[in-house]
């Protein structure tokens, strides 16, 4: 499969946790971008069928339907989208309403991934989110009327948070009977209010050992209501897996379109300019805006391979590490796999190695044993 990823940097306004490439701008930049950005898919038009396209950020949203629509025509104007792709668009609660919704359904996108990230209004405060919980479930309202696929996110770790305010999120995530449900524990970054006022010890963050319990409850429990778990991070009704993302975790080609977004083609790994403003200048200047980050060596490959391989339920898959490689993958690992499940942290079982639930919790030091 190929996919396409769309990077749309701007929001309503930026969260205290959020290091990613995104801001705050005016109606006058966000058009000069669409531009920019339609005439960069338009000079990469290739006859590749495309399976997935994600729309991220940023908030996506804080574009109006119009200009949505004209970045999706010019996708289908410049690569086959197959019939039954899986089109994705993020979106924040704050930024969507019934209309804006019906809207999205319009122009195509069948999947709505929301930003919820809590149902507790003073924690989305600390946050820095727009919107508040009553906004939340209406928004996952509204979504379930245009769309058969929604996801949210939810995060743990917060400022504040307590062990039962995590039980509370879960179970009233799963009462809205959505397909899908994304959690992330919360880093602090350098560049970030967070990482500011951790730095200043004015953040009273949640302890070690409570985290650990707010993990365990999310990923016990989500189970027990309905979501498989097919990622280190991911949960799912059967048959609502993001196609998109498990195209990144099998070594998918995907195209990156946008400023600071990246591209991958099995052989090289490529990002464009972050910077909005020179994104823009560039490419009204017809000069070009993404360069090379990685040349990917086989050993390179055969440990990508292996990491995210292993953050699926599914890990890795002997017979496909033959194929790919020419190797036997016990040849290359077999004195790492076997710490490992003396550990507890691996299985191999069926010709497939992949984590135990303790795994799934120490992903990174599994993952560290792989490096070549």
């Amino acid at each position: 499969m190929t996919s396409i990823y769309i990077h749309i940097p701007f929001c309503a306004a930026k969260c205290n946790y959020c290091a990613f490439n995104s801001k705050v701008s005016g109606d006058d930049e966000r058009a000069a971008y669409v531009d920019a950005l339609t005439t960069e898919i338009k000079n990469c038009a290739a006859p590749e069928k495309i399976s997935t396209i994600y729309f991220g950020g940023g908030t996506p949203t804080i574009l109006n339907l119009a200009q949505l629509e004209k970045i999706f025509h010019a996708v289908e104007g410049s690569f086959f989208v197959e019939d039954d792709a899986e089109i994705t668009v993020e979106a924040n609660p704050g930024t969507v309403d019934e209309n804006f919704l019906r809207g999205l359904k319009k122009i195509g996108f069948n999947r709505l991934s929301l930003g919820v990230q809590s149902f507790n209004d003073e924690l989305l405060k600390i946050l820095g989110r727009i919107h508040d919980s009553r906004g939340a479930l209406e928004t996952i309202h509204f979504a379930k009327n245009f769309f058969d696929n929604v996801s949210i996110d939810l995060m743990y770790g917060l400022p504040n948070q307590t062990l039962e305010d995590v039980r509370r999120a879960v179970k009233i995530s799963a009462a809205q009977k959505i397909q899908h449900i994304s959690i992330y524990g919360l880093e602090i970054e350098p560049k970030t209010n967070f990482g500011r006022l951790h730095a200043e010890k004015k953040l009273n963050l949640p302890d070690e050992i409570s985290c650990e319990k707010m993990y365990d409850h999310i990923t016990k429990n989500l189970p027990k209501l309905g979501y498989r778990r097919y990622e280190i991070s991911n949960f799912a009704r059967d048959g609502f897996e993001s196609r998109h993302n498990l195209g990144y975790w099998t070594g998918a080609k995907y195209f990156g379109f946008g400023a600071g977004a990246h591209g991958y083609d099995g052989k090289f790994r490529a990002s464009n300019i972050a910077d909005v403003a020179t994104y823009i200048k560039k490419i009204r200047a017809g000069e070009n805006v993404s360069s090379v980050e990685e040349i990917i060596t086989r050993s390179a490959a055969i440990e990508e391979f292996c990491f995210l391989g292993l953050r699926t339920a599914e890990g890795l898959n002997a017979q496909k590490f033959f194929n790919k490689f020419g190797e036997n993958i016990l040849d290359v690992y077999g004195k790492v796999i076997d710490k490992n499940i003396k550990l507890g942290l691996l299985e191999n079982s069926g010709g497939r190695i992949f984590l135990t639930e303790r795994g799934m919790k120490f992903g990174n030091v599994v993952f560290a044993d792989f490096l070549l």
